[in-house]
């Protein structure tokens, strides 16, 4: 990288090597259901109920053996620190019934994260399943389906809780489920109370150790057949995590297209210990498209940068593509972040933040519009190259290679 470069970042109070420190340790999870389109292991039949991917590109990953040669491949080409994030339907040894998961299904898990030196978050898999009744799962009106959901996500605990001790460092598990209705409810208060007293359950079911794990709830605004109601809205989770000491999380996509996610980081900061994160990229709704380096990804990347809680924040990452090349949907849209985090870090926010309460909105639209012809991606190549990782035109080319060599042979 020039020298000219660190000078230019220098007269702005940035010191390049600070931030390539801060970038190389943030650590971003990537999810593991971008590789099979969120079929998991446990059967091969295609997704019912809560959840759809469309496409069909050749290459998909049909087995725990194909779908981790497929995340060693992609980590080769993805800077920085790094967990793997899974759904419990992703059970690698001795698959059994949904709600009878405990650590013994995930040992493979292990031993993959622990050759990779990387850390595991989990995810209890409430969609796609005959328990699934009406679109209702932890708010069913009907017990034996509300007691078996409390089971799984109780037994899910006790597997986010072995990840954490056996790779010495927290894991998150994050609950997200599919209830609502599709047309307007006669009662909106029902459901909910069936859901807080389900949460209720499983908290009290298993008294796990927060020294290695995190819990948090995850809303989404609407979805098909839910297009009217969701039981898990955002101010239901909100109340519901800050009263109980659990992490709200905020899925990029899970909004109404006009909201503002990023916008809603500092409120919650000021509440809240820590914060999570999906990211993904919604087009009209939740669609889940890959990541682009768009102004939404780099609003929540600089709020993150200038609220200082990259140390208070799980960054997940939350799309799948069946469209393209599952590999490099992955790789892309995990640069991408990496991508949105430099640039924020490359943000001087403390001679931004003085202008503003200076009341000089003028130097604010001004620096603003300079900071974005900076030498940034000299920044981001350097980043690269001293990670070991290539650069743009070089990881494409060696993931067309793995595409026509592994995923077309399958």
């Amino acid at each position: 990288m020039r020298k000219e470069v660190y000078e230019i970042y220098k007269q702005h109070g940035i010191d390049i090597e600070s931030v390539l420190s801060t970038l190389k340790k943030t650590k971003i999870s990537l999810h593991c259901w971008q590789l099979d389109d969120v079929n998991g292991f446990e059967n091969k039949g295609a997704l019912t109920g809560g959840i759809q991917t469309t496409g069909n590109y050749l290459g998909k990953a049909n087995d725990f053996q194909e779908l981790t040669s497929d995340l060693e491949f992609a980590l080769k080409y993805i800077p920085g620190a790094k967990k793997i994030n899974i759904h419990a339907n992703y059970q690698s040894d001795n698959v059994v019934e949904r709600k009878d998961i405990g650590p013994e299904q995930y040992k493979s898990w292990v031993e993959f994260a622990k050759k990779n030196n990387l850390g595991l978050d989990f995810n209890p898999t409430i969609f796609s399943s005959p328990m699934l009744v009406d679109n209702m799962s932890l708010s069913s009106p009907i017990k034996q389906v509300r007691d078996y959901w409390i089971e799984h996500c109780i037994n899910s605990l006790k597997v986010t809780e072995y990840f954490g001790k056996e790779l010495g460092q927290k894991s998150l598990m994050n609950i997200w489920i599919p209830d609502g209705l599709k047309d307007v409810p006669a009662d909106r208060m029902a459901p909910r109370a069936r859901l807080k007293d389900s949460l209720d359950k499983i908290l009290a079911g298993y008294k796990y150790d927060k020294d290695v794990m995190d819990v948090s709830v995850e809303s989404k605004v609407f979805g098909i057949g839910m297009e009217s109601y969701t039981t898990g809205s955002h101010e239901f989770y909100m109340n519901y995590s800050i009263k109980n000491g659990l992490l709200c999380l905020l899925d990029t996509g899970h909004f109404h297209p006009t909201e503002n996610v990023a916008d809603k980081i500092s409120s919650m900061l000021l509440f809240n210990d820590r914060l999570a994160f999906h990211v993904s990229r919604p087009v009209r709704w939740d669609s889940d498209h890959v990541l682009k380096l768009n102004d939404d990804l780099q609003d929540v990347a600089d709020e993150l940068v200038k609220c200082d809680a990259l140390e208070r924040a799980y960054i997940g990452l939350d799309y799948f593509d069946a469209s393209i090349n599952r590999v490099a949907a992955l790789i892309i849209g995990a640069r991408n972040m990496e991508k949105a985090l430099l640039k924020a870090l490359l943000t001087p926010w403390k001679e931004l933040s003085e202008a503003q309460d200076s009341l000089d909105h003028t130097k604010v639209l001004a620096l603003q519009e300079e900071l974005k012809t900076l030498p940034w991606g000299e920044v981001w190549e350097e980043y690269c190259s001293r990670e070991g990782v290539k650069s743009e035109s070089e990881w494409f080319k060696d993931c067309l290679l793995y595409e026509e060599e592994v995923l077309l042979r399958r």
